[in-house]
């Protein structure tokens, strides 16, 4: 418990202050436009609707200035580069941003639903006191002003002959309402994990239709049909007063003088909330434009077993860290997808490099597509790199470094990275113990990997530090065969599946006894634990990781660490 409050601790205080922000957004603007002297005659025509439609606007304007923030990848390296010297669990925030931003973009969803039930309850009911004619106040409201051209009237529904279905579609906030509810419907689906995992180019295409979004947000209000009285009619008649007698309005009496009431439409507003993020925005998507029109030179390509393409390319001014991702075009599979792929390369090499794994349209295409062209490689266009949680694996005296699959890229880039350090004696290598668990389906997977774990193997016993790599690799999927023979060769200096000298195991890992090992080793460590996997591997571990703590500052600390793209 102590460690899930060291860890969760920050979001808890950004989620709830956000939470604490809508909450006082919606409550204040529904107060407002649901007591307001300016809006008595709009709320007798449209009841409590006006203050729910209100009220969801204000809270959707306000999610919607900050959607595009966390997605905003520089603004996020360049802040996890100045938190530097920050604590850990300040800089762990910045990986949170893609859930931050899902979790806004739901809100939204949800607000955009209230605003939508509230707004056809609207033009209903402007639409029923258009046609009533039995000389309620309603009924006078809405005839007032209807034939002059001095934009004073308040009901927008001019004739009994007009639908609210012709409303919303001929109007700008109708009209702009409908196409902004169905590119948020189309983002929203698109979004979920099984579309982007199984059909990426799907949701790659659909996420931009913010582009649509933004603009129908920025022009939904200007037409202003939403109206309250005017504040120079309010001085010449109080609605709390005159509307008890609406048939002697603009009549002088002895007893009262109320002239007619003007209405005047509420300002747009929306523009000013989202402006400062757009343009953020746009100065993001022209940086990202700009480098990545910057000459990229592939140096090597190859296809390892379990059709993994590894690329080593060049690029003039290109600097990185570990751990760090970049954003991969070719422009003869597709001229406008981005997809994302951790370096496996490591700072001190004079290339950079990535390993990607067939696993979906596009990445076949890619790999067929270098396979057809040799010897000549096709175009690459890079963007990147980008800060990610593995750049603080050397911020932590003990690292558990979890990969599955082609996950083991980011912490290709931290083992090589280690080698160099050794082989120059870097004395700033604060990290004493790595535990690297790779968790793979099929022997193939291993193949690629194998040369540097051999290296490392080789490097560490050489400067006398082989304990300071401990690796566990588990085969997850196997026939009796292959367990046979790893069973008949058990006895020989290297693993029949491998080649290496650690021996593969079959099946998973049994996380409990692993961290009940690594706390029992270093009782007084903090051990940074770091993920690059499936949503459900993460939760286990992410439960090791409380458990596992000791509510004594003085003992042993999991910190979990978790790659999001």
């Amino acid at each position: 418990m102590g460690n899930w409050v060291v860890n969760h601790w920050f979001p808890a205080v950004v989620i709830a202050a956000w939470l604490g922000l809508n909450v006082f957004l919606f409550v204040y603007y529904f107060l407002l436009f649901d007591r307001d002297k300016k809006f008595y005659y709009t709320r007798v025509l449209l009841g409590s609707a006006l203050a729910w439609a209100r009220a969801s606007a204000k809270c959707l304007n306000f999610n919607s200035m900050l959607i595009l923030l966390p997605v905003c990848r520089n603004l996020l390296s360049f802040l996890r580069g100045t938190c530097s010297c920050c604590r850990r669990t300040m800089r762990k925030q910045l990986d949170h941003n893609l859930t931050f931003h899902k979790l806004v973009a739901y809100t939204i969803a949800l607000f955009t639903a209230v605003h939508i039930i509230a707004h056809l309850c609207n033009f209903e009911w402007y639409n029923d006191s258009q046609q009533a004619a039995d000389g309620s106040l309603s009924s006078i409201l809405s005839d007032l002003h209807q034939d002059e051209e001095s934009n004073k009237w308040l009901n927008p529904i001019h004739s009994n002959s007009t639908t609210p279905a012709y409303v919303t579609f001929t109007t700008i906030p109708g009209l702009t309402g409908v196409i902004i509810t169905v590119a948020l419907i189309l983002m929203v689906t698109s979004s979920m994990e099984f579309i982007r995992r199984s059909y990426f180019e799907v949701f790659w295409y659909t996420h931009h239709l913010f582009i649509i979004y933004f603009a129908g947000l920025v022009i939904h209000g200007i037409a202003g049909l939403v109206r309250g009285q005017t504040a120079e009619s309010l001085n010449k008649h109080n609605p709390e007063h005159c509307a008890q007698d609406p048939t002697h309005w603009g009549r002088k009496n002895k007893h009262s003088h109320c002239e007619e009431p003007e209405f005047g439409s509420i300002p747009a507003e929306s523009w000013q909330w989202v402006l400062a993020p757009i343009l953020l925005y746009v100065f993001e998507r022209v940086l990202r434009f700009w480098r990545s029109q910057q000459r990229v030179v592939v140096t090597k390509a190859v296809v390892h077993p379990s059709k993994v393409l590894e690329l080593q390319m060049h690029k003039k001014g290109f600097s990185m860290e570990v751990g760090q991702y970049i954003f991969i075009n070719c422009p003869s599979v597709s001229c406008l997808e981005w997809h994302p792929f951790t370096l496996t390369s490591a700072p001190e090499e004079d290339f950079f490099s990535v390993h990607i794994r067939a696993a979906g349209d596009w990445t076949e295409n890619l790999i067929d597509t270098f396979q057809q062209q040799k010897p000549k490689t096709p175009r690459i266009e890079v963007d990147g790199p980008f800060g990610t949680a593995s750049e603080d694996v050397f911020q932590y005296e003990v690292a558990m470094l979890v990969g599955a699959g082609i996950g083991v890229t980011p912490f290709a880039s931290v083992l090589k990275s280690i080698w160099y350090k050794f082989q120059h004696a870097d004395q700033r290598l604060k990290t004493k113990k790595i535990y690297f668990y790779w968790l793979c389906r099929d022997t193939g997977a291993f193949a690629w990997f194998n040369d540097l774990l051999a290296s490392l193997e080789r490097e560490m016993e050489e400067s006398g530090k082989a304990g300071f790599l401990n690796y566990r690799l588990f085969l997850t999927g196997w026939d009796n065969s292959i367990a046979g023979q790893a069973a008949f060769n058990f006895d020989k200096d290297t693993d029949v599946v491998t080649g290496l000298k650690q021996k593969t195991s079959f099946g998973r890992p049994m996380w409990s006894n692993e961290f009940s090992v690594v706390a029992t080793a270093h009782p007084r460590s903090v051990v940074g634990v770091f993920l690059c996997g499936p949503q459900a591997l993460a939760k286990g571990l992410q439960k090791c990781c409380h458990q596992y703590s000791s509510l004594d500052p003085r003992k042993v600390k999991f910190y979990f660490n978790k790659e999001n793209f």
